[in-house]
């Protein structure tokens, strides 16, 4: 298990957009502060300020903003199958008329890591990590399959994961 920055891909009520939809524009600080923490997301703040130019305590003030704004997150990133998780899938969705309560509706499943609407031949992509096959086979059977508005799906079930990183950097 170890530390990593994800940063935020779905949507923050909270926080400022930009015209683009997306986060807030950054400065360079506060960029090279998340590429700092990328790289170890428990790298001491001290130490972080000497590699961008800034105190600890504005360090600590930045990264507290960041997070309230929902640019990144700081999280422990686990092999699932270490901690009993030994299914996953990708599950790739075709719904009939609006997409948001299907998607609004799965991001409240547990099970369910990763949900985004697609352009292509999916209307929605999720992620699913499972304990075994029969739990699997009950969340996409019974609870995906069985949303108002789920006309198909497709899965992907995974047998070896060869990379899982959040380390894409900043631009």
């Amino acid at each position: 298990m170890h530390s990593e920055v994800v940063a935020s891909r779905s949507a923050d009520p909270k926080g400022p957009r930009s015209r683009s939809g997306g986060s807030p524009p950054l400065d360079a600080v506060s960029l090279a502060i998340i590429e700092q923490l990328q790289e170890d997301g428990r790298r001491p703040y001290a130490a972080i300020g000497k590699a961008v130019g800034l105190s600890e305590a504005a360090v600590r003030q930045r990264v507290q903003k960041l997070l309230d704004q929902g640019v990144m997150q700081i999280v422990a990133v686990t092999d699932p199958l270490t901690v009993g998780f030994r299914r996953q899938a990708m599950v790739g969705i075709h719904v009939e008329g609006d997409l948001d309560p299907v998607a609004d509706a799965l991001t409240a499943m547990p099970e369910c890591e990763y949900v985004v609407m697609t352009a292509g031949s999916f209307d929605l992509m999720v992620e699913v990590v499972c304990e075994d096959d029969d739990h699997l086979l009950e969340v996409i059977n019974q609870r995906i399959r069985a949303l108002p508005g789920v006309r198909s799906t497709e899965s992907f079930v995974y047998l070896k994961l060869k990379k899982q990183t959040y380390m894409w950097g900043t631009r």
